[in-house]
């Protein structure tokens, strides 16, 4: 977790609640934003927005743990409920509402698992809260800046496209970028998986003829665009992979949509 200093203005919940205050939202970090070194510049760019924004958020800290979503998706049903009834206990007990997160995989478990185990809370992911800040004239963006006309194709996460149908939040923060957003020949209701999903991040590939992260690489690689968006640790992990594979990560870059909005910012 990133400590606070004169950079990050990051609030926990008990340091909020030793006040008698809740936050508006709580910001679910998720493992990959507290411990994958790559996530964590994404977990950075998003709370540089928020406080630009000056949003009342928080996060629990040490007291976040996993949603479980891995233990479910690899079939340890004991382990899922565990992990979720814990987190539910602590989230009650701040008398949590309104979740906000960086992952597609914490999205899907808060926002439609959770409930069926007593944790009923308003679920967004960060798309969806960037897309809202740039409507609401919160983020006013300095005319694209960086990625001004620069080619950029976004890859749907399945558990945000297909799973819950949030396809055009990501989209329209690109456009609002200034920059040519490309589709890929296989997007949205028929986006292909980057290979992770499922559990499948945790487990060695079965025999075949190719990765499917390189053949989602190909596809972004055929737009002929210089940046591929996306908006899910796994799917960024596999994505870059993909361009390793391909030996273009000197003319490809993977960014999630709170850096691009971060650097169109000068944050």
């Amino acid at each position: 977790m990133i400590k606070e200093n004169q950079e990050f203005k990051i609030p926990t919940v008990a340091e909020l609640a030793a006040k008698g205050e809740t936050p508006e939202v709580l910001f679910w970090v998720g493992c990959a934003g507290s411990y994958d070194d790559r996530y964590k510049a994404v977990t950075k760019a998003f709370v540089k927005i928020l406080n630009k924004v000056k949003m009342n958020f928080a996060v629990l800290g040490t007291e976040e743990a996993c949603t479980g979503d891995p233990a479910r998706r690899g079939g340890n049903e004991f382990l899922f409920q565990m992990q979720a009834m814990a987190n539910i206990q602590v989230l009650n007990g701040y008398n949590i509402t309104k979740i906000v997160t960086a992952c597609p995989h914490c999205f899907n478990t808060l926002k439609n698992e959770y409930p069926d185990l007593g944790g009923n809370y308003e679920v967004i992911h960060h798309s969806q809260m960037l897309q809202s800040l740039i409507n609401d004239g919160k983020l006013t963006l300095r005319g694209g800046g960086t990625f001004k006309g620069k080619k950029i194709t976004f890859h749907d996460s399945c558990y945000l496209g297909r799973a819950n149908n949030v396809y055009e939040a990501p989209r329209e923060v690109i456009s609002a970028l200034d920059a040519e957003l490309v589709e890929m020949k296989r997007c949205k209701t028929k986006g292909l998986c980057c290979g992770a999903g499922g559990a499948q991040m945790f487990k060695d590939a079965e025999p075949g003829n190719k990765e499917i992260n390189v053949e989602r690489t190909e596809e972004a690689i055929d737009t002929g665009a210089s940046i591929i968006a996306a908006g899910c640790p796994f799917c960024m992990t596999m994505m870059s992979d993909g361009v390793k594979n391909k030996e273009k990560e000197n003319e490809i870059k993977v960014k999630d949509l709170a850096e691009l909005i971060a650097e169109s910012e000068g944050l």
